[in-house]
């Protein structure tokens, strides 16, 4: 150990000088302890998202090839994104005690209302708040967003309603399906959009934004306007990196409706 000595000083004004050092030093640590219990605790109420760093680790569900959201009362809800997926769900994913949705309006996707696994064939009955989602997820993702309508028309069925063949006997094309018998209207459902961070699935959720609230963090609600998808996912990802989640452009363009936009 090596200690500096000043040769115009006494042995007793270098012992002070040393003295003072320390305590200067002994204050430096001290308030260097009260930062790092401060941080520490900062740390522990606000942990960091790991879900971040993983997301892509995590395999994707079979129903993300899909739209689709988890409603407020937590129940599966997928939507086609094109004609060949609006032609699989209602042939190859639709259950009979599914609920089917759509919207009249032209380009809206097929929807359903996925019954739990556990009731096995029994009669399902989701909850309003599902129902009124769903029907919102319908006429959201419809033209009706790109044609800046605030509000439009959604009904719901039984799967044993929707089919593939005319009342002449003709099969529709792909995409296509009748709906024979009566229908639960949703009237003049508006419009609701958010897009929000899924902890389950290390996933953004884009949906109405009462189902978004309450399942996701990190909530972007979105309204009609004049900025494209680009644009917007642009600004969406800009506010996620802040939070410490990296999502490309093209994932966020993705599950966004067509039309405009603004948050």
């Amino acid at each position: 150990m090596e200690i500096e000595l000043d040769l115009n000083k006494s042995v007793d004004a270098n012992a002070a000088a040393y003295f003072e050092r320390a305590k200067e030093a002994r204050k430096k640590v001290e308030g260097l302890n009260k930062y790092i219990a401060i941080a520490e605790k900062k740390v522990l109420e606000n942990p960091p998202l790991k879900e971040s760093v993983k997301k892509s680790e995590k395999p994707r569900k079979w129903f993300e090839k899909f739209r689709w959201f988890f409603s407020s009362d937590n129940l599966l809800i997928i939507g086609g994104r094109d004609a060949q997926s609006n032609e699989q769900i209602v042939k190859n994913k639709m259950k009979k005690n599914d609920v089917y949705f759509h919207a009249e309006v032209f380009g809206a996707p097929h929807c359903v209302i996925v019954a739990p696994e556990e009731l096995k064939g029994k009669e399902f009955s989701p909850p309003d708040s599902s129902l009124l989602e769903a029907a919102t997820f319908a006429v959201t993702f419809s033209k009706a967003w790109e044609e800046a309508r605030p509000i439009a028309d959604a009904y719901s069925v039984k799967p044993e309603q929707v089919s593939k063949s005319t009342k002449s006997g003709e099969s529709m094309g792909t995409g296509a399906f009748m709906i024979y018998g009566e229908r639960n209207w949703f009237k003049k459902t508006p419009l609701s959009c958010a897009v929000g961070y899924y902890p389950p699935l290390s996933r953004l959720m884009c949906a109405p934004f009462s189902a978004v609230k309450k399942n996701c963090r990190f909530v972007v609600e979105l309204r009609q306007g004049k900025k494209s998808k680009e644009e917007i996912a642009k600004e969406i990802k800009a506010l996620f990196e802040k939070k410490g989640l990296v999502f490309s452009v093209d994932e966020i363009v993705s599950i966004l409706p067509n039309g405009g936009f603004e948050l």
